[in-house]
């Protein structure tokens, strides 16, 4: 059987999409994928989401998103994507179990991962202590000293959005200077807040129940130091998970896929929606109205194809 709508991604770009193209009465099928919820998930406090005034967390919100696709005739399927073929329609999926799934459209909605650092302490003090998203967990740090790791526009731009609310920020960077661009860089070095530790790696993160402190280590001397910290923000890129499209869709040269302002990629029929295409706000609620758009421009496509088609 064809699905109208086939959805890969289960975060708030992935749902949104499931629910509008539920709504138009396409009986999309959405792949949850390897993180049901998408980094929503991993949050365990959302305030900037419109309609929740008192804060949710982030799998309340996701199971919330789902129930209302449901409710409009989304279907879900607990797999991953391992293979695409986008070269004819419709287009053809493979699943882990090596099932293969037939789309009149496709909306991509798989999302980026913030790179890691790969030290000890990093996974195990996640979201208690560790976080990549300032915006998402900043305010839970309000008079709290932090470390944020990085010297390119994203941990510059970042940590100055969390000396809103710490008392201090350190920012660790490997380089003897930062890689931000210039006007980022005026805005930190002049902030009373900001502290500067450069050619210094974070070599693990430490705590019991949440972070405690960082180890550090000069790169020049080799001397290591710990130094008490609430908190570690990590910002040394992100990473979108765009493998399976490789040779496929139009990729920029970080990786993510080339969508316009409608969501349409370079293969007719094929959408992008969030993070995975999305260097720049990655936000749930950026993501969810990608994935409102992206759901029209399928009913919109679907629209134009012959009748026998949608069978």
């Amino acid at each position: 059987m064809e699905n109208h709508v086939v959805i890969i991604g289960s975060g708030p770009a992935g749902l949104t999409a499931a629910l509008y193209a539920g709504r138009s009465k396409l009986n999309p099928l959405l792949v949850r994928g390897e993180l049901p919820g998408g980094l929503l998930a991993t949050t365990d406090s959302v305030e900037n989401f419109p309609g929740f005034p008192e804060e949710v967390g982030g799998v309340e919100l996701a199971l919330r998103m789902e129930e209302q696709a449901a409710r409009f005739g989304a279907r879900f399927l607990e797999t991953m994507i391992t293979r695409v073929d986008l070269s004819r329609q419709p287009f053809r999926l493979t699943t882990s179990e090596g099932e293969q799934i037939a789309a009149q459209t496709l909306i991509i909605a798989i999302g980026a991962s913030p790179r890691k650092l790969g030290i000890p302490g990093e996974e195990e003090f996640t979201n208690r202590g560790v976080h990549y998203c300032a915006n998402c967990d900043g305010i839970a740090f309000e008079g709290k000293r932090l470390v944020a790791i990085g010297g390119g526009n994203s941990a510059l731009d970042e940590g100055l959005f969390l000396t809103r609310y710490v008392s201090e920020l350190v920012l660790v960077h490997r380089r003897n200077e930062l890689r931000a661009d210039p006007i980022l860089q005026e805005r930190a070095l002049a902030n009373p807040k900001m502290r500067f530790l450069f050619n210094t790696t974070v070599r693990s993160i430490e705590g019991d129940e949440v972070v405690t402190g960082v180890r550090l280590m000069d790169l020049h001397s080799g001397q290591e130091e710990f130094l008490p910290t609430d908190g570690v923000f990590i910002y040394i890129g992100h990473e979108p998970n765009t493998a399976l499209f490789r040779g496929q869709l139009d990729l920029d040269p970080a990786g993510y896929i080339r969508a316009d302002i409608s969501t349409r990629t370079s293969v007719p029929g094929v959408f992008a929606a969030g993070d995975v295409a999305d260097p720049r706000y990655r936000q749930a609620i950026t993501a969810a109205g990608d994935g409102c758009r992206a759901a029209m421009e399928a009913a919109r496509f679907l629209a134009d194809l012959p009748a026998k088609a949608l069978v």
